[in-house]
């Protein structure tokens, strides 16, 4: 799960983490009143999205407006905000199509001496959080991760005990950071990876991480993700979640209990197991296709929750061919078959579907299928499938 910008500051502040006095607003006159509010001879007005590069970002309806800008005035940041309210703004996250933007923050000005970066994931490698830092904040890390990874400082931590103050002042030395910057370093990251580890963070990153003039350090940014599967024990995370900012349909498969992403193919499939969905995109891409989505039913879905997957597929505008592969372990062929045939009757199959079935109750699950009137084709096995349902969308 994603929050935005504002929200991770204030994340960040109940965590001891400095950040930049700051508005949210919603309107042009309400980004002029927070200027007015926040008193400096500078503010910045920035988008509020779920996706990164923001700043190098720009519209839709205009591309001569970015997703940052610098404001000297309260009519300055009326207007700025006025151009980005309603608007799609488009950075290398979000695709061509872009994303709107509902409000933005007015934030103050900030005495600017060097640019970091910082961020906290998961080493999986060493089965541990890994705290990293670059000299090379401001710019497109992953741009750095991949031309000069000698550029990125890492120390990995115990989340039982957290980081060291010898590990920070590693860092420090190769950040070339000295003096009081030191000091605040230790609290700094000490106290963001107390955050990751305690709200059960997947993903942070400041970019840039702000040295100021008298050597204090400042998140000028906020980026968090969340294991969504720990949301129930995060309840003020999960009250920040944005569903405007989500995909729709896959907001209404987490509903009922699916596993579901979209994807930009036309081909959509409904397999149980992830492991089988993996193989059932790569080998429909092997003969020529494009998957419209992942979907995993899983193992103890029932004929509502499958046919609510059917009814997500086939909204998919983009699907020109349905593919049904499905290996009955815990999942009964018998119950995909029932809920086929209900979803034909409720929402009406208008494309080619092709079918695959084996495992438990295979021979019960052929036997609705071929006593029903939905009209599709049968496959043997996975290769015929995929197959068949390239031919049929061509």
């Amino acid at each position: 799960m994603k929050i935005h910008e504002y929200q991770g500051k204030e994340l960040f502040k109940k965590f001891g983490v400095k950040v930049l006095d700051n508005r949210v607003a919603k309107s042009g006159d309400e980004a002029a009143k927070a200027y007015d509010e926040l008193g400096g001879a500078i503010a910045v007005v920035k988008a509020q999205i779920h996706a990164g590069g923001r700043g190098k970002g720009t519209f839709i309806e205009n591309d001569k407006q970015y997703g940052v800008q610098l404001c000297k005035s309260a009519e300055e940041a009326k207007a700025a905000a006025e151009a980005m309210l309603g608007n799609h703004l488009v950075t290398i996250q979000t695709g061509p199509e872009g994303k709107q933007v509902n409000q933005v923050i007015v934030e103050a000005g900030c005495d600017i001496a060097r640019e970091l970066y910082l961020g906290i994931v998961l080493d999986r490698e060493n089965k541990l959080p890994v705290l990293m830092c670059s000299q090379e904040g401001g710019v497109e890390i992953e741009k750095v991760a991949h031309e000069t990874p000698e550029k990125i400082f890492k120390e990995n931590f115990d989340p039982a005990v957290g980081i060291s103050s010898e590990q920070i002042k590693t860092l420090c030395d190769k950040l070339e950071l000295t003096g009081p910057s030191v000091a605040a370093a230790d609290t700094f990251m000490k106290a963001l990876c107390k955050l990751y580890v305690e709200l059960d963070c997947s993903l942070m990153e400041i970019n840039p991480l702000v040295v100021t003039g008298d050597g204090d350090l400042v998140a000028l940014d906020a980026k968090l993700n969340f294991d969504s599967n720990a949301l129930f024990r995060q309840p003020e995370v999960e009250a920040m979640r944005d569903l405007s900012e989500e995909e729709e349909s896959e907001v209404r498969a987490s509903d009922a209990g699916l596993s579901y992403v979209k994807l930009e193919g036309n081909i959509g499939c409904l397999v149980n197991g992830a492991g089988l969905a993996m193989s059932t995109m790569d080998i429909i891409k092997l003969h020529g296709g494009q998957p419209a989505n992942f979907l995993d039913v899983g193992g103890g879905a029932k004929t509502e929750a499958v046919t609510e997957a059917f009814r997500i597929i086939l909204s998919d505008k983009n699907v020109k061919g349905v593919l049904v592969n499905i290996f009955g372990g815990i999942m009964k062929c018998s119950t995909i078959a029932e809920a086929l045939v209900s979803a034909a009757k409720t929402v009406g199959f208008e494309v080619p579907l092709v079918v695959r079935l084996e495992g438990t109750e295979v021979e019960e699950g052929r036997r609705i299928l071929e006593e029903s009137d939905v009209d599709l084709i049968s496959a043997t096995d996975l290769t015929d499938a995929a197959e068949k349902v390239v031919a049929a969308i061509q």
